[in-house]
């Protein structure tokens, strides 16, 4: 692990990607995430062939994900949404539900259609890059060590 990174792995989420759900950066205010998959506990994907449905999965990971590195949607600075579709009415079913868990956190977001995406079946993902207020209890390390989830 490189000194000032923390990579958050939080319990709910699915353990076998082979990837951290969130990095926090010293001194412990910028949080980026992984794309969130629309993937449940056991890395099983939900709702297939639904845009929607696993939009809304991907939401409650990205939410998990944030809260874990101990930020929240209501702190995300940028977005950006990738949707495995050539047709625009998918982008918009997938950009109603991201819109719709942030209500009025209006922050910016690209959206883009794909053409694949890495899990099987997938056809959503959302990274965020998120602001936390400061260092979470305890105190950051101040011997240049980092913090491990």
């Amino acid at each position: 692990m490189s000194h000032g990174i923390e990579f958050v792995r939080p319990a709910g989420l699915a353990g076998s990607v082979p990837y951290a759900y969130a990095s926090v950066t010293d001194p412990g205010r910028m949080v980026f995430t992984a794309g969130a998959c629309p993937l449940d506990g056991d890395g099983a994907t939900v709702a297939v062939g639904d845009v929607a449905g696993q939009a809304r999965q991907v939401m409650t990971n990205l939410a998990a994900a944030l809260e874990g590195a101990g930020a929240g949607l209501g702190d995300v600075l940028k977005t950006t949404v990738y949707v495995v579709t050539t047709d625009r009415d998918d982008l918009v079913a997938a950009w109603d539900v991201v819109r719709a868990a942030f209500g009025d956190h209006d922050a910016p977001s690209t959206l883009v259609g794909v053409t694949v995406l890495g899990h099987p079946d997938q056809l959503v993902e959302v990274e965020a890059i998120a602001v936390r207020d400061s260092w979470q209890e305890p105190a950051p390390p101040h011997d240049g060590s980092t913090v491990g989830a």
